[in-house]
């Protein structure tokens, strides 16, 4: 029955580790000011037919702080690559010179650094609703050992497990809110 317990706490940390990496992945492409290419990781272009990431189509590089500068691999890829940028909303304005494709990132606004920063919340938000289906999960998981005949005691103390495990990563998520809170309202 431990080996069960434990089973289920491990798995349970799993989902919840999940949940943090996915915030963090989501948090590389709230950009905070400065040029990254993650700016761009969202980005799919239409390429013979088929959506394809844009990294695979075109190398993105960094110069400066405010400038992406995308040289795609296939001359003709140009027009679509910066059609995809446009067409993906990202606030820039992509300019084309028959060579590359250069972004110059505006400095943010203080309205868009407060919508960056709600949009971040919500992220947080999702993954603190990821963190509390494994809670769930787990606590249901639990339930099913004890009508299986696990005594109640050692039940309850696996309850209390989840739920610390729950309320640690939880604070993890709002300790990398409070830093790409930060980071987003710095000018």
């Amino acid at each position: 029955m431990m080996e069960e317990i434990e089973f289920i706490l491990d798995s349970t940390k799993e989902s919840m580790n999940g949940s943090i990496a996915h915030l963090e992945k989501e948090f590389l492409n709230i950009r905070a000011g400065k040029a990254t290419p993650q700016m761009l990781g969202g980005v799919f272009v239409d390429y013979y037919g088929s959506q394809t990431p844009l990294s695979q189509v075109a190398n993105v590089n960094v110069p400066d702080a405010r400038t992406i500068t995308v040289t795609p691999w296939e001359k003709s890829m140009l027009h679509p690559i910066e059609k995809a940028i446009m067409i993906a909303n990202l606030g820039f304005n992509p300019m084309n010179n028959g060579d590359n494709i250069i972004i110059s990132v505006p400095p943010l606004t203080e309205e868009r650094r407060r919508d960056l920063v709600k949009q971040a919340k919500a992220e947080a938000e999702d993954a603190k609703i990821g963190i509390r289906n494994a809670r769930k999960d787990a606590n249901t998981d639990i339930k099913k050992l004890e009508k299986d005949g696990t005594s109640e005691d050692v039940c309850k103390k696996a309850e209390e497990d989840v739920q610390k495990l729950t309320d640690a990563y939880i604070k993890k998520i709002e300790e990398h809110l409070v830093i790409k809170e930060a980071e987003i309202m710095k000018v």
